[in-house]
């Protein structure tokens, strides 16, 4: 039973616009109980084929076969917007219809599965990101899925949230498929992987894990590239015959004819090399020129026993200071940002006049309803032109075909990619980075961990990637656990 299939794409051809598809001929099977990871550039169709499998989008052609109509659930990367006013009881009634007479006992599961502690009574809006993380992933448990999809479920969460949620995967012997960008979280526990090629719109399939797979992927590459290098040597080497014996006529054009064709063949046989993940440019953020004290923080509100509590601190930023924020999921350091930036809080204030670049994790400081070349511009300081506009963000990976959609039409990792071309744009005095790598391609983290070293300006960071935050010279901490004790 253990290798029975349960999913299975047979040659699913997919398009979202006539003659344009996103999937050609795509083919792969999933067995019950795997551990499956969809890996792929932004775009390529990772959340196509969660669409796909479960039947809210349609094959142009080929088929979706899922054994004995599995039951299939999402954890989504975030929560609907229009969701936020509801209670955490009320959003988990949304899973089921009719209501079920136990909800309150089955809510209580999925919560400690999911490590989650909060009253059923609070508003979801008012949960912190990483509550909300954990939130969507009990969300899909309580419904209790033969077939359980995970997008990008390690957004938000802290160290201690990512090892438990690794540990009930570990434990979990459903059939698991995950989209993620966090190398080292898939690395522990998935069994194979579904490669999307965006340039080929094919599927590959690989068995390992996670780090092994990329290694293959890295040599056969090479293999391929040397394979080419050869055959473009002996392929030169035909055309330049052919033409000398092309020039001599009688019986040497039959030879150069002969070479000629060989030399067809040898081009058709070339490996067609698999054009890897693009990364975006190596960038800068400008600051503006400012001084004095940009930042003062008297107080901070932590939270106790679900509610906050004011404690006081002393932290004064100026230019070229890195303070750190952290604590576990809950405890308000995104509220402490968000009172920050609005100016809400008597406690902390910022330096009037200074330009604010402010990334909030739920991307709340975009419009969704803007196109993405309204978004930069209207961000864009003096001293920059439309052209310039475009140039930086196509260095974002945000081409002309972008520019006239809405915001709320990107992807998550591309809504993440726009909010750092435009603190490009902006050239702000003081830098709020709240989980800035959330969604972002690994491949990219490392360029955008550089950026923000090497930015002049003041600079508050929350962020629960070890990686990323070791790649940033910080001065300063602000542990709100601590404070919280």
């Amino acid at each position: 039973m253990a290798n029975e299939g349960i999913l299975r794409f047979d040659n699913v051809t997919f398009e979202y616009v006539e003659k344009k598809p996103l999937l050609e001929e795509a083919s792969f099977s999933v067995r019950k109980g795997a551990k499956i990871t969809l890996m792929g550039q932004n775009g390529a169709g990772k959340s196509t084929i969660f669409g796909l499998i479960k039947k809210e989008l349609k094959p142009k052609s080929g088929q979706v076969f899922v054994t004995d109509n599995a039951s299939i659930a999402t954890a989504a990367q975030v929560i609907d917007r229009q969701d936020f006013a509801l209670t955490v009881e009320a959003y988990f009634a949304k899973a089921f219809s009719p209501v079920p007479a136990n909800l309150k006992s089955r809510i209580s599961k999925a919560m400690d599965a999911v490590n989650l502690s909060v009253p059923t009574a609070h508003t979801v809006g008012d949960l912190s990101g990483g509550q909300q993380a954990r939130l969507l992933l009990a969300y899909a448990l309580i419904q209790n899925p033969d077939i359980l999809l995970l997008d990008e479920p390690t957004n938000n969460l802290d160290t201690a949230g990512i090892d438990h949620l690794i540990a009930f995967l570990m434990a979990y012997d459903k059939t698991v498929i995950v989209i993620s960008h966090d190398a080292n979280f898939l690395n522990c526990f998935t069994d194979g992987v579904i490669y999307l090629d965006i340039f080929t719109k094919k599927l590959e399939t690989y068995v390992g894990d996670y780090y092994t797979v990329v290694e293959e992927i890295n040599q056969r590459i090479e293999r391929e590239i040397k394979k080419n290098a050869q055959l473009e040597k002996q392929i030169q080497d035909r055309k330049d015959k052919a033409n000398f014996f092309a020039n001599k006529g009688g019986k040497m054009r039959k030879l150069a004819k002969k070479l000629r064709d060989e030399t067809y063949e040898m081009e058709e046989n070339k490996v067609d090399v698999r054009r890897d993940d693009k990364t975006i440019r190596e960038f800068t953020i400008p600051n503006q020129d400012i001084h004095g004290d940009i930042v003062t923080i008297t107080s901070v509100k932590v939270v106790k026993n679900h509610e906050p509590v004011a404690v006081a601190v002393n932290k004064v930023l100026k230019k070229r200071s890195r303070l750190l924020v952290s604590g576990p999921n809950g405890i308000g350091k995104s509220t402490l940002l968000r009172s920050l930036v609005k100016g809400t809080e008597a406690g902390v204030k910022i330096l009037d006049g200074v330009r604010v670049g402010y990334y909030s994790q739920d991307f709340a400081a975009l419009n969704f309803d803007e196109t993405v070349f309204d978004s930069l511009k209207n961000v864009m300081i003096e001293g920059h032109d439309i052209q310039e506009v475009r140039s930086i963000a196509a260095g974002f990976l945000i081409t002309g075909e972008f520019m006239g959609s809405k915001v709320s039409q990107l992807s998550e990792g591309q809504k993440g990619l726009l909010a750092f071309a435009r603190l490009v744009l902006m050239e702000p005095g003081l830098l709020i980075l709240d989980e800035p790598t959330n969604h972002i391609n690994f491949r990219h983290i490392p360029i955008i961990a550089q950026a923000v070293n090497d930015y002049q300006g003041a600079l508050i960071l929350i962020s629960h990637m070890p990686e990323f935050v070791s790649e940033i010279k910080v001065d300063d901490y602000l542990d709100l656990g601590a404070l919280a004790k």
